[in-house]
């Protein structure tokens, strides 16, 4: 389904792009001095629902998600925005993947995911002059 439904991740420019997309971007409101996001609606519901689906067995399991969520709840996190963040967390995952896929896609035959190029952000540095 995200697969299909994504059409492409070279589209987007980066995963933050891309959470909007799927609808695991946060959406920040405020009440008074209490800083707190919240659920957002929009976006593609079937890349969302297939996320969601994702991020609820890895917390029910025993694994990475589980401890992640387990960290949250640690935190003051209800287990609603757990499983929120878990969703985001899955959507840059998946986008990292997705990316790797077409780049080893359009690679000659023979090239292995270590001859990708990173998708990790690159850290600008200044040089004074």
């Amino acid at each position: 389904m995200i697969l299909g439904e994504t059409a492409g991740a070279a589209r987007f420019r980066s995963r933050h792009a891309y959470a909007p997309f799927n609808g695991t971007a946060p959406i920040p409101v405020w009440s008074g001095n209490t800083v707190r996001v919240r659920l957002n609606r929009g976006g593609n519901r079937v890349v969302n629902t297939a996320l969601h689906m994702i991020a609820a067995t890895q917390a029910r399991g025993v694994g990475p998600g589980k401890d992640y969520v387990d960290r949250q709840l640690a935190a003051g996190k209800t287990r609603t925005e757990a499983l929120r963040l878990l969703r985001r967390r899955l959507s840059d995952r998946v986008f990292t993947a997705l990316i790797a896929d077409e780049h080893l896609a359009s690679q000659p035959a023979g090239a292995t995911a270590a001859t990708l190029p990173s998708t990790k952000p690159r850290t600008r540095i200044a040089v004074a002059a």
